[in-house]
């Protein structure tokens, strides 16, 4: 199945893009069921993002579900700047990422999935790197996890008592 990806604006300045769109069927007496689920990424592009997955027995259920399940799932993300503050590696199942702080200009080097978190996170200027599984599932979990571990360098001062050399 082809990957989809739409991108619509909302009153409450969220966007939504669907990163996948999953059909599954189960068989019956008189035929084929047609089921669906959708992989939807929330964001302001401010440092708020969130990822759900919805299902349905139709695509706009199985969106409109993902993108409520994304809407409550919201994070704060914290960035310095344009990219992220350090070195994250993050895991979610078999799909292990690896995101690298970037200088300004590089952009978003960065697979459908994960660039989607990445962007709609408010992201501009990051390096990323997937090993193992490249399911967009666990790939967008895992780069949400790895946004959610993030410290900033005064969170980590107080963490070991001592002063970074920033």
């Amino acid at each position: 199945m082809a990957r989809t990806e739409h991108r619509i604006e909302e009153e409450g300045g969220l966007e939504e893009i669907v990163v996948r769109v999953y059909r599954c069927a189960t068989v019956v007496k008189g035929g084929r069921r047609f089921s669906f689920s959708a992989l939807v990424v929330v964001g302001d592009r401010n440092g708020n993002v969130g990822i759900g997955y919805g299902k349905g027995r139709e695509v706009p259920t199985a969106v409109e579900k993902g993108k409520k399940l994304a809407t409550r799932n919201m994070v704060s993300i914290k960035l310095r700047g344009g990219t992220i503050p350090h070195r994250v590696t993050a895991r979610y199942g078999a799909s292990k990422v690896i995101m690298l702080p970037a200088s300004p200009g590089t952009g978003v080097i960065a697979g459908a999935g994960a660039r989607a978190v990445l962007e709609l996170a408010g992201v501009h200027d990051v390096l990323t790197k997937s090993y193992g599984s490249n399911s967009p599932k666990n790939l967008c979990r895992a780069v949400f996890e790895g946004l959610r571990s993030m410290l900033q360098p005064s969170e980590v001062e107080a963490l070991r008592g001592v002063k970074l050399a920033v």
